[in-house]
């Protein structure tokens, strides 16, 4: 049964059964896409008011970002200080809120004092010198390894990670099962043969397909950031790894490494193994057509894990590593350069919402937390917040959840935290890879996103007559060492 996706404005309405459901409850993640909501003016806030600036919190409205800063707010209100926070929440994917902020910004017309950054943009923000280098101390040994290198640029803490992210691999338990598929834990990983073969086998001659099912796997490959992801994800994983650039934003890349990365990503988006809507979709749309049914595994974020089990039980859905590399994800926190008079307090609040508590509570309300400690200590636990199903350790009231959804059904360990957290997000985060560290990072995404698009045309080039495009568009646009 085929359900071809219509362009433009028409695939906002293709959703049914669970596929609406995830439609209201989904917001933009670490590279959200979609349609643009009109930005809102940001009024300036009182005299003792620290301004917030964050995208979209994908555990919904008075998520728990919000009841974080709630909670530093009682704080602020208890101690007397005159001094609250406020979050603004800013429209669009993650492409538009970073022109928004650098607009913002650089033009002085909103009074941001603390900025919420993609990972990625850290090295743009502080060479701009639009954000203040920060003390060491609010990185300290407990941020996962991995994550604690996005808080650098330049030799200077800029930003503290408050969540973090990175590419994992969802599967349908119940259709391996109907395949006659034996084992169908695939936690401990598996290669992208091992999904071809599992594909092949769902699909092979008198075997008992569901009947919404159409290919193996979808991802995001729209013209966007999620193309970019997933390029460097295959890049990384070809050879000895596709660097592109080195820890100084310098290019580094030759056409035949370009090459070895292209035929990787190639292979990965098969037409025969992957959803024709793939190459035109977004974290919404292929975590929909997951859901509906359409393929069997997912490339996707870890909020995923808690917006899937909300209408998939544990016997249907599987998650594990990414094969190859996964790139990581995540937001960081930083203080504006335009925030002189309330610097001080903007530092310790982002030392407030980035504390093992405060990272705790992130995690149980479904981010990736950024602290060895909210994944290992059972003596730390959210208490400042109430995260979906979990109730705080300082009180006795029921589950609440804090966003739009009435039931929690993600599965959580006997601590409270999602089940797949300790076994497999953690040491998916300690193995994660970023992209490229550029403060030209707009240009490189840009540039690199529109060369690969060429190999998801109607007739594409071949692996090395791309690479050579795709070299010779990156060193006009990179610095080469």
């Amino acid at each position: 049964m085929t359900k071809g996706r219509a362009h433009g404005g028409e695939a906002g309405r293709r959703v049914s059964g669970c596929g609406l459901a995830l439609a209201l409850l989904l917001t933009s993640a670490c590279t959200g896409g979609g349609p643009t909501p009109s930005a809102a003016p940001v009024s300036p806030g009182g005299p003792g008011d620290i301004i917030v600036a964050s995208g979209r919190d994908v555990t919904g409205k008075g998520g728990i970002r919000q009841q974080l800063i709630d909670a530093w707010n009682a704080r602020q209100d208890k101690e007397h200080t005159g001094v609250h926070a406020r979050l603004v929440e800013l429209p669009g994917s993650a492409d538009e809120q970073r022109s928004q902020l650098l607009g913002a910004l650089q033009s002085h017309s909103a009074e941001y004092d603390v900025v919420n950054l993609d990972v990625t943009w850290v090295p743009e923000f502080a060479a701009a010198h639009l954000i203040r280098p920060l003390p060491d101390t609010l990185v300290d040994a407990d941020v996962i390894k991995s994550v604690a290198r996005t808080a650098r640029w330049d030799g200077k803490v800029y930003a503290v990670p408050f969540n973090s992210d990175v590419g994992l691999l969802y599967y349908r338990r119940d259709y391996l099962e109907r395949a006659h598929i034996r084992d169908t834990d695939l936690s401990q990983g598996v290669s992208w043969q091992r999904l071809r073969d599992l594909t092949d086998t769902i699909e092979a001659p008198g075997a008992r397909r569901p009947r919404e099912y159409e290919k193996g796997w979808t991802t995001q490959l729209g013209p966007y950031e999620g193309r970019t992801v997933n390029g460097v994800e295959a890049f990384l994983s070809a050879g000895g790894g596709v660097a592109l650039t080195d820890d100084r934003g310098r290019y580094t890349a030759t056409v035949s490494e370009l090459t070895e990365g292209v035929a990787q990503l190639r292979a990965r988006a098969q037409p025969a193994y992957t959803l024709g809507d793939a190459f035109r979709s977004d974290e919404t749309e292929s975590l929909t057509d997951f859901a509906d049914g359409r393929t069997a595994f997912l490339r996707h974020w870890p909020y995923a894990y808690r917006t899937l089990h909300q209408s998939l039980g544990e016997a249907q859905l599987g998650v594990a590593p990414l094969p190859g590399r996964a790139v990581l994800g995540g937001q960081n926190l930083a203080v504006t350069t335009q925030s002189p008079l309330r610097a001080a307090k903007a530092k310790e609040l982002i030392g407030f919402l980035t504390d093992k508590e405060s990272e705790r509570c992130l995690l149980d309300a479904g981010f990736a937390a950024t602290r060895e400690s909210a994944y290992q200590d059972d003596d730390v636990s959210c208490g400042t917040a109430r995260t979906p199903g979990v109730s705080p350790a300082s009180t006795a009231s029921p589950p609440v959840s804090p966003s739009a959804e009435s039931v929690d059904r993600m599965p959580r360990d006997d601590h409270g935290r999602p089940r797949y957290a300790r076994t497999i997000l953690l040491p998916a985060l300690r193995r994660a890879v970023q992209r490229p560290r550029t403060p030209l990072y707009g240009a490189f995404t840009q540039t690199f996103a529109t060369g690969l698009g060429r190999l998801f045309g109607e007739d594409p080039p071949s692996d090395a007559e791309l690479a050579a495009g795709l070299d010779k568009a990156l060193r006009r646009i990179l610095p080469d060492r």
